[in-house]
């Protein structure tokens, strides 16, 4: 028996010898057949549950496995093994990491290859960034980086948006930053999976997404939505060396032997996906989170795969790019389905709603918020002051804010240590950033700086990034014996800023002057034991000392500074007092009807009860409204009713809400004075709130310090806010679009399915990054907030913003951590406590648009101030007061905005103006701009000005002639899109259409600034 069965396997190996095989992977497209593109990819997370350091080189690996540099070493000579061979690239965070460590050789490699179409560099920021807590511009900027530096090395545009991974898509991320920057088309998976799942059973995975109203089809996108996720198809096709999928052994003198099985695994899997999508063509993404570190090992298989697959022919296999696929489906000349608005909020499952994020790690939100606003004032005054290599620059936090705009940063879903990389990043970069400010300024000031500059000034200026904790050192230092503080005020707008600004003081003995000398009218607000506490505990958190000396009062004064300019004040000891503001507090007793109070300033009055604010009114718009502004909590749902989903860091779930009400012995405090008047409220032991009324402002500005949330009971909490009014809103509310665009919500509505509502809370907040509002026949009321935060109307009348988190449960995602911050000094540790602002206003009903717009810039851009501590002497005749870049009698339209001033490493300037308001959404506004480069601009002569997309790597008129346009099943051909016609060179006038952002590259042949 033996023998036998010897002498069969005998047979069986003569008769199937073990020889090379030379695949065929010649790549075709197939009429008549079903053509798979398969796509080679990696999806490398610039941060996530390491740091993006840790993710390069491969440590910290007992978190999770992972090394970028692997990929990226192992992916050059993979592809060299075969022309046919293709792989795309996304995080250029990364990939300009390795780039700098190649040599000349590798570097030439790498160069041919892109040429080639073997390596494709997809998307091409530094990141993928979020689209839910970004704001616009930081999207832009981070994209700009990416997209000059693969122009600059490689002579390369990117085609195609990849945003793979982001849970859930703005419209801004189609109209703006997919169309705008050039992209033929837009792939991601996250979208809601109820309309996932009608999208399948209709073919609409694939449409073209129009993202703005302003623009129409003009800005229409292709976008793929892929069916299940970015990884690779149904049949396990996971070929990583530690990879349980099997490979493709086709060695018949091996076990194993599996190829008939392996492709009928792809053939299955392939039409499959045909059946839910339109023409013959489909993608196979082969690749996920932070493959090919080892890229022989998949290209080995996928080869082998394609060989076998198309000698099977029931299908044709090709190695191939997203650009491919898209050139693809755009031949087959397919009407496809219109997509309008966006996709949010996105849920995976009936309890899942991937909404809390949008709340989640306030403080960092706001850190980066902060620093977004502030490297907007730098880039412009590094301009002004002429760039340099030699000196501090810009460039490091530029970096920092590109990685901060990741889905897994600014979103608050990163593991604590990864949180602390993304604010130390940012620190860093704002240290370089602070020293470049104070040298501009003082070569701006001093008059002995001529017009080449300056390399030395002497005086020296002090910033103050604490004082929203009311620390400030050049404020609270003694300044008798003659001695004074000059601060000066940079306004980084466009045009002439009025405002009234707080510093922290020591003495009462203070007073103020402006640029002339005068004194103007000041005030002085005692400053509060809630914020002398969040002083001394934060001063020794960032610090790493104990401040022992508090300030006693706030100066606050109003300034005006001019556009593109600064203005100078002084601060000196008088031998009077200032004007204290008066201090009334008011009680609600058991039994005793309490009086109310009035706080009036200017056209706005409010009136408060023992409980809070009750009514609102405006006499310069004739509005009179009710209003209720109140706290609540949501219990963090642990999982329940058999669903074990818990609320976390991305999932919203929330376990019912409990008031928090003010206790009645606690009283209110009212402070008044001739500028601000205040009401102080301790709604409980760990909310803090002041309101405020400013001369000359017709809003309310509420600030809150929330925290440490207690959770000793065990229970997480999600603290919201809510702003009732009588408004009889109909479920309908705005929210913005990362910033830009407002999009119509209705709640519990979607308008691409008839939605089946599990979390009618969770299930209806939306993303806001300026702000939201709602209206009804005759009134509307807005709130503008100071970071990204979760908000909805989960009532009529009525707004709820999300302000704080704490969790006690991870929510399943992957983080693999409870959303539990705490703060610890020495060794002791409490939750995390946070401090913010927003701002309300109540319009006539369609007369809130100029607010939104105007306060929302001021917000997002507020004045830089710089201190510079004099002993004796006369500042004005050593230095200037007063400064504007632009023409004295010009400023920019109040519906547009300087987005981008910023001096390039090649010497030119990369300019973006922008249109801040929508067609039909201001009656006065909503209209076709002019900007006067010249009066902009008067002391240099524009030898060049090129217009650019909006990632400033092509020529805008080049980028819009070769970019794809689908056709979609909602075109219209009668549509109006107003937009500014092409600049001429000898008038240099720049037209703005709504909504339109232009970008330019000046060539300047000198550069001189007037100083007055």
């Amino acid at each position: 028996m033996k023998m036998v069965i010897f002498l069969l396997l005998s047979c069986l190996y003569n008769a199937a010898e073990s020889a090379y095989i030379a695949y065929n992977t010649t790549p075709q497209i197939v009429a008549g057949k079903l053509n798979v593109h398969v796509v080679a990819h990696t999806h490398d997370d610039v941060g996530w549950l390491k740091t993006v350091d840790q993710y390069y080189v491969g440590s910290n690996n007992s978190i999770q496995g992972a090394c970028v540099q692997n990929v990226l070493d192992s992916m050059v000579p993979a592809l060299l093994k075969d022309k046919n061979r293709k792989f795309i690239y996304v995080e250029q965070a990364f990939f300009q990491r390795w780039w700098r460590q190649q040599s000349d050789t590798v570097k030439e490699t790498v160069k041919g290859l892109v040429n080639s179409g073997q390596l494709e560099f997809i998307n091409g920021g530094m990141c993928m960034h979020d689209e839910a807590t970004v704001h616009y511009i930081d999207m832009i900027d981070q994209t700009t980086l990416g997209h000059r530096f693969i122009k600059q090395e490689f002579n390369k545009i990117p085609r195609i948006g990849w945003q793979i991974d982001p849970f859930g898509h703005s419209a801004v991320q189609a109209y703006l930053l997919s169309a705008q920057v050039g992209f033929d088309a837009l792939y991601f998976f996250r979208i809601d999976y109820q309309d996932k799942n009608k999208r399948k059973d209709l073919k609409e995975l694939e449409v073209v997404w129009r993202g703005s109203n302003t623009f129409g089809s003009s800005l229409d996108i292709f976008s793929g939505i892929f069916p299940k996720n970015y990884e690779p198809p149904p049949g396990d096709f996971y070929f990583e060396v530690d990879d349980t999928s099997p490979v493709v052994q086709d060695d018949p003198l091996l076990f194993d032997y599996n190829v008939q099985e392996r492709v009928d695994d792809f053939v299955a899997a392939a039409f499959a996906q045909a059946n839910i999508t339109r023409t013959n063509h489909i993608m196979f993404t082969m690749g996920t989170d932070f493959k090919y570190q080892y890229a022989e090992s998949w290209f080995r298989n996928l080869d082998k795969l394609i060989h076998y697959v198309n000698k099977d022919g029931r299908i044709n296999a090709l190695y191939s790019t997203p650009s491919i696929y898209t050139d693809a489906k755009y031949a087959s000349n397919e009407t496809w389905p219109l997509k309008t608005d966006d996709f949010f909020p996105y849920a995976d499952d009936p309890n899942a709603y991937w909404t809390g994020y949008f709340t989640s790690r306030p403080a960092l939100k706001r850190y980066v918020r902060i620093m977004s606003g502030y490297y907007q004032a730098a880039r412009q005054l590094e301009f002004l002051k002429s760039r340099s290599t030699a000196g501090p620059t810009s460039d490091s936090l530029a970096d920092a804010l590109a990685l901060s705009q990741h889905h897994d940063a600014v979103s608050g879903t990163e593991k604590q240590h990864v949180a602390d990389d993304y604010a130390k990043r940012l620190s860093i970069g704002y240290s370089q950033a602070e020293k470049l400010v104070e040298s501009a300024l003082a070569c701006l000031t001093e008059k002995s700086s001529g017009k080449n500059g300056c390399s030395n000034p002497s005086t020296k200026f002090e910033q103050c990034p604490l004082l929203n904790i009311s620390y400030c050192a050049p404020t609270e230092t003694d300044l008798s014996n003659g001695k004074y503080l000059a601060v000066v005020m940079y306004n980084s707008l466009g045009w002439k800023r009025e405002d009234i600004i707080r510093v922290p003081v020591s003495s009462q003995y203070v007073s103020v002057q402006d640029s002339e000398g005068r004194e103007i009218e000041s005030q002085l607000l005692p400053i509060t034991s809630s914020f002398i506490n969040l002083r001394k505990k934060h001063s020794e958190l960032y610090l790493g000392k104990y401040s022992n000396d508090t300030p006693k009062f706030w100066l606050v004064f109003p300034v005006s500074v001019p556009p593109l300019g600064f203005t100078t004040y002084f601060i000196s000891s008088s031998t009077k007092s200032g004007k204290i503001a008066s201090v009334k507090s008011i009680y609600s007793w058991e039994g005793i009807k309490p009086k109310n109070v009035e706080i009036n300033k200017g056209n706005l009055k409010l009136v408060f009860n023992a409980y809070g604010i009750s009514q609102y009114s405006n006499t310069k718009n004739s509005v009179n409204e009710s209003i209720e502004q109140t706290y609540k909590y949501y219990r963090g749902d642990v999982g329940s009713n058999g669903d074990p989903q818990a609320s976390g860091a991305y999932i919203f779930r929330p376990d019912g809400n409990v008031p928090i009400k003010p206790d009645g012995m606690v009283p209110l405090t009212i402070l008044k004075g001739s500028l601000v008047d205040e009401v102080h409220q301790q709604i409980n032991p760990w909310i803090y709130q002041i309101t405020r009324a400013y001369k000359g402002k017709d809003h309310i500005e509420t600030e809150f310090i929330v925290g440490p949330i207690p959770i000793e009971d065990g229970i997480g909490k999600e603290v919201v806010t809510e702003i009732t009014t009588d408004i009889a809103s109909d479920k309908t509310f705005y929210t913005d679009s990362s910033g830009r665009d407002f999009i119509k919500r209705i709640r519990d509505y979607r308008s691409d399915w008839k939605i089946q509502v599990n979390q009618p809370v969770a299930g209806n907040y939306y993303p806001i990054n300026l702000g939201i509002y709602m209206k009804d026949a005759s009134k509307e009321v807005s709130v503008l907030v100071d970071r990204s935060v979760g908000g909805s109307s989960i009532n009529d009348g009525q707004i709820e913003l999300m302000l704080h988190r704490r969790l006690l449960f991870d929510d399943g995602r992957g983080v693999d951590e409870a959303l539990n911050e705490t703060e610890c000094i020495n060794g002791s540790c409490t939750g995390l406590t946070i401090q913010g602002k927003y701002y309300t206003r109540i319009d006539p009903v369609g007369e809130g648009a100029r607010w939104r717009r105007t306060v929302g810039q001021e917000i997002y851009s507020p004045l830089l101030l710089a201190f510079s501590e004099m002993d004796g002497g006369n500042w004005g005749s050593s230095h200037v007061s007063n400064f504007t870049a632009m023409d004295p009698s010009y400023s920019l339209p109040p519906n547009v905005a300087l987005l981008t001033l910023q001096a390039l490493e090649d010497g030119t300037v990369l300019l973006r103006l922008a249109h801040l308001y929508e067609a039909g959404e201001d009656k006065d506004l909503s209209v076709l701009a002019s900007v006067d480069l010249k009066k902009m601009f008067p002391d240099k002569k524009v030898s060049k000005i090129e217009e650019m997309n909006l990632s400033a790597n092509q020529e805008r008129y080049e980028m819009e002639k070769k970019r794809l346009k689908f056709k979609s099943e909602g075109y219209n051909a009668h549509e109006t899109v107003i937009r500014g016609s092409a600049v001429d060179p000898s008038k240099l006038i720049v037209e703005l259409g709504p909504m339109e952002i232009r970008t330019f590259v000046i060539n300047f042949d000198y550069i001189q600034f007037h100083k007055s």
